[in-house]
């Protein structure tokens, strides 16, 4: 009954700057870490950046310098700030949360459905 729905997805030129945002819903006790990853045209899906429920981050080297995760734990929401993108950059991102729904139970793993970054070259 927990839903992860990405928005923000679209065309950009290199260089330029994109940020895609994910909103969780349903039925939730609390949210641990939550991340970004992204799939490629013929590559596997690989992790962009991950968040902590504190806060601490950490990216893939790929994007370090340019891209910049952020959430806020009150709306349940993250955001992936993108910049001077890559034609490289192009992929379906897809939002991930380790979610809880009851005081009792244990987290687990939830993934949107994607939303697709298209960057020109």
């Amino acid at each position: 009954q927990v839903q992860l729905v990405e928005s923000g997805g679209g065309l950009v030129q290199a260089g330029g700057s994109l940020r895609v945002s994910c909103v969780v819903s349903g039925s939730i006790f609390s949210i641990s870490a939550m991340g970004w990853y992204r799939q490629a045209p013929g590559k596997q899906r690989e992790l962009v950046a991950r968040i902590t429920r504190g806060g601490s981050t950490n990216y893939a080297d790929s994007v370090k310098g340019r891209f910049t995760i952020s959430r806020d734990n009150a709306k349940n929401t993250m955001t992936l700030q993108m910049d001077i993108l890559k034609p490289e950059d192009t992929a379906v991102y897809y939002c991930n949360a380790e979610v809880a729904t009851t005081k009792w139970s244990s987290y687990l793993e939830v993934w949107g459905q994607g939303t697709l970054v298209t960057v020109s070259s």
